[in-house]
Parts: structure tokens; C-alpha cells; sequence
């Protein structure tokens, strides 16, 4: 029996609705905006709106991360000296000038060169930060998959676990993907499966832009879930 020519959920409407969630996902965070700074976290501005953390260990590629979902260039600043950009900072996210979201950039951890004093500080600042912030709705792990899971990886796993229980939101992004081939892609998203204990894993490229389109949409589903599936054909916004 021949199927009828309209028949719903066809391989190509499905792709051309993915492809339009995903624009409408990066005309919204290219809206991105500098908002405030702060070196401890009672210097934060309490929020209302839900708010996104990112973190990852030092040279993870946190920062270009930041840059290519936002598309802008300088957003998120890269320190010349890894481990030295030791401020949250945040930045607002919405259309028509209205903020509905929050991206956190947390300070990369692990480099070798910071002294030991500021390392500690900064594990203690960042663990209460991603236990006790009331607006924090989920969390970007940046992670080279070419050294895999760290144990400082781990032990940030550790923290938020409690909350990703609670219904926290969980994303592991494997950043210079480029550099793998087919077969050690697949493997590492394997991997990092197993280890990332309930959260959403993708391969990721600022270079080949390999994942930016599906991470960005993952982002926005997270902010707008009552919007999921509601932005189909919606035109991106202009900056």
C-alpha cells in the first residue's frame, strides 16, 4: 500500500524541524550580554531568572565554548595564563532586550601553575556555588575527551549529583572533537556516558561547529520547556 504523500514525522520535516529548534536556540543565545562579575559568591546579585554554569578544567576549552554557542568572539575571556581568570562571571540571554536566562562562567580548575591556597578557595567557592545557588538550573561540564574524566571532574560530579536528583539539569560537552577520529569519538561518548551518571553527553567542535547547533538547542529546552517543540519555524532573532 502506497503511504499518502503528506504522512506526518517524515525523515526530512523531522530534520527540517530540528534545524529550525536549532535556530531559533542560537538567534537566543546570541543575544548574550556582559552582566556583572564577581571574585566570591556572596558578591553575586541574586536572580530570579534560571541560570546556566558552565565549567571544566583549565585549557578544556570552556571559554571558545562559551564564544561559538554565543557567536561572539569575546563574550567569555581567555586568560593568556590558564587558571588565572578567577571571577563567576555572568552574562543575560533573551530576546527583544528582556532577559529570560542566565549563562555563569565558573573559573577553570586544575592548572597546575596556580598555588595551592588559590586552588582550594576556589574548589570551596565553586562547590557551594553549585550546591546552594537558588536559580542554578543546569550545569555544562566541558571535558577534553582526549584525557578523559579527570578526578576533579569526578569530584564535581559528586557535588552536583544531589541536585541533579532533584531534577537538576546535566550536560557533559566533549570539546575538540576534531581531533578524534570516527571510531575514538564513539568510544568517548561511551565512556563519558557511563561516567556522567544520568546526564546528556555530546561530541563537540568550535572549530568544525561539530554539536554547537544541538547543544544550543539543548540549552534553550532547558529554559523554555513549556516552549519545547512550540519554536518550530520561528525566525532567529536579530542581535
Amino acid at each position: 500500500m502506497t503511504p499518502p504523500p503528506h504522512s506526518p514525522a517524515t525523515p526530512s520535516t523531522a530534520k527540517d524541524d530540528a534545524a529550525a529548534r536549532e535556530r531559533v536556540a542560537l538567534g537566543w543565545l546570541h543575544t548574550a550580554h556582559f552582566l556583572t562579575s564577581a571574585p566570591q559568591l556572596e558578591h553575586l546579585p541574586t536572580l530570579e531568572l534560571p541560570e546556566i554554569a558552565f565549567v571544566g578544567r583549565s585549557n578544556a576549552g570552556k571559554s571558545t565554548a562559551i564564544n561559538t554557542l554565543t557567536q561572539q568572539t569575546r563574550l567569555a575571556f581567555a586568560s593568556k595564563t590558564p587558571g588565572r581568570t578567577q571571577h563567576i562571571n555572568l552574562f543575560g540571554v533573551g530576546k527583544q532586550k528582556i532577559d529570560d536566562a542566565v549563562l555563569a562562567d565558573l573559573p577553570g580548575y586544575g592548572y597546575a601553575a596556580v598555588p595551592r591556597e588559590a586552588k582550594l578557595r576556589w574548589q570551596r567557592v565553586m562547590g557551594n556555588y553549585l550546591m546552594t545557588r537558588p536559580s542554578l538550573r543546569g550545569v555544562v561540564l566541558m571535558c577534553d575527551p582526549r584525557h578523559g574524566m579527570t578526578e576533579l571532574d569526578e569530584i564535581l560530579l559528586d557535588v552536583i549529583r544531589p541536585r541533579v536528583e532533584q531534577g537538576l539539569k546535566f550536560l557533559v560537552l566533549l570539546t575538540k572533537a576534531d581531533k578524534l577520529t570516527r571510531s575514538e569519538g564513539a568510544k568517548a561518548l561511551s565512556i563519558t556516558r557511563l561516567q556522567a551518571g544520568g546526564g546528556e553527553v555530546k561530541l563537540f567542535s568550535a572549530l568544525k561547529r561539530q554539536g554547537v547547533g544541538e547543544a544550543a538547542e539543548l540549552l534553550w529546552r532547558w529554559v523554555h520547556p513549556q516552549e519545547d517543540g512550540a519554536a518550530q519555524g520561528e525566525p532567529a532573532a536579530a542581535p
